[in-house]
């Protein structure tokens, strides 16, 4: 007789992932998870958290058994990201838009988002695109980023007219080369590289590690795995987001709502300076948490409330 699982108080109301997961369901979905199962410390099946293998597996049987996705699969060392946080990043950014739209969620292919990194695992377009029914734009500066997601759309018959993929030519651009000229984003989305360098992003780990396994590591295996451009960039994800902001004013016309995660607190008053330099007209920061995990998204816009009510009007009905 196994515990009952308890929920996860933290997350979204509306996220499928608040109650703990439960294995039985997902082994019937997925059958290949049934080897990686075991029972934990305090007598409830879990898998093991720092098997790559495991984790991975473990994702294939939650977008198919929440999101009915069939197919789905990343290369070797790409990120493997926890489903339920990218689903409350979603959530967020529905209850956001609602805000501009008289507290209605709007639904349907009429919303474009900008997934900004979308990363060989494509999750955030899947999740938005099955719970929302919103289109997608997914770029990348990695190339086989975007033909491991691109093989995951052809696979999935439902993705493929929704997602669209475009490959960033420019590592120093964010938004220019991927917004087309007199094109029209709704709300754009990120999860920045968090370290400065690949020595950060190693020491971060091995930290990480080390505190949840109470002995010393020193040799990680990233259970979610990361590619270099998914982990860390120069100036980490401080300097990420000032570039994001100050290029964001050139499509300030152009896309509603800009938003990214910022996991490090110490980086919001930077953020905020900067947001007041550009002069959005509107900024918003909405927390979010997981587990011990905390965090928060920072969503601008430069139209004043009735515009954002005169956009959704014109783009949205």
């Amino acid at each position: 007789m196994f515990k009952t699982h308890t929920s996860k108080s933290g997350l979204h109301p509306r996220n499928k992932h608040r109650n703990n997961y439960d294995f039985k369901q997902l082994i019937v979905s997925c059958p290949d998870l049934a080897k990686y199962v075991l029972i934990n410390k305090y007598d409830n099946e879990s898998i093991d958290f720092f098997n790559p293998n495991a984790v991975k597996v473990l994702n294939k049987a939650l977008l198919k058994h929440f999101y009915s996705i069939n197919n789905w699969d990343i290369p070797h060392n790409f990120l493997t990201p926890p489903i339920p946080g990218r689903a409350d990043y979603i959530h967020n950014i529905a209850d956001l838009l609602a805000g501009s739209n008289n507290d209605k969620i709007p639904k349907g292919n009429k919303i474009k988002c900008l997934d900004i990194g979308v990363g060989a695992n494509c999750i955030y377009p899947i999740i938005g695109n099955i719970e929302y029914g919103w289109m997608f734009i997914g770029s990348d500066i990695d190339e086989d980023a975007i033909n491991a997601a691109a093989s995951i759309i052809e696979q999935n018959k439902p993705l493929v007219a929704n997602i669209e993929l475009r490959l960033q030519q420019n590592r120093n651009d964010i938004f220019n080369g991927v917004i087309n000229r007199d094109e029209f984003i709704d709300v754009t989305i990120c999860n920045p590289p968090f370290h400065a360098s690949a020595a950060e992003a190693r020491k971060g780990t091995i930290r990480k590690i080390s505190n949840l396994k109470k002995k010393t590591v020193s040799k990680p295996v990233l259970n979610f795995g990361g590619q270099n451009n998914e982990l860390w960039c120069k100036g980490g994800e401080k300097q990420f987001v000032k570039e994001m902001i100050f290029q964001s004013k050139s499509f300030s016309k152009s896309c509603l709502w800009f938003t990214t995660l910022i996991s490090k607190e110490s980086n919001l008053v930077g953020v905020y300076k900067l947001l007041q330099k550009v002069a959005a007209a509107d900024v918003k920061t909405i927390p979010m948490s997981q587990g011990n995990k905390s965090s928060r998204i920072v969503a601008w816009t430069y139209f004043g409330k009735k515009e954002q009510s005169k956009w959704a009007k014109r783009k949205w009905l």
